[in-house]
């Protein structure tokens, strides 16, 4: 495997088991302890990280539909729902790596459009609308 392909498979495995799965002994194998956050959503560190996912409903969910990979970085585009929030999260995560561990992160993050709510016509994610705030499709 090349890195680029090991660091995308990295970065999915590391998120499903913090997000999803919510093992948090596991996932402190894939953050440093150095961890750098950049993002103005998510306190400082790994432990800030970790904190803010405890700190959310367990029907928090990550769902990946795009990732890229170059050298150090990886790119991925997923959604974040479950939240609490009215609508999902669309992200692009921003991940570099040191020593093959996540090792720094800045993310965009924007609420998901309905159709009605889409001046493009077009999803933000994958082929399909999220249901819309009163579950409508």
């Amino acid at each position: 495997m090349t890195n680029d392909v090991q660091n995308k498979a990295i970065v999915l495995e590391a998120f499903d088991t913090l997000f999803n799965r919510r093992d948090y002994e596991k996932a402190a194998t894939f953050w440093s302890p150095g961890y750098i956050q950049h993002s103005a959503h998510i306190p400082p560190g790994r432990d800030g990280l970790f904190n803010l996912v405890r700190a959310l409903p367990n029907t928090l969910r990550y769902e990946n539909h795009l990732i890229l990979a170059e050298g150090d970085y990886v790119i991925a585009h997923g959604r974040f729902s479950g939240h609490g929030r009215p609508a999902s999260w669309i992200a692009a995560d921003v991940l570099r790596f040191e020593d093959g561990k996540l090792a720094e992160h800045w993310d965009v993050l924007q609420d998901e459009a309905t159709q009605a709510e889409s001046v493009s016509g077009l999803p933000m994610f994958g082929d399909r609308f999220p249901a819309d705030r009163q579950g409508n499709q």
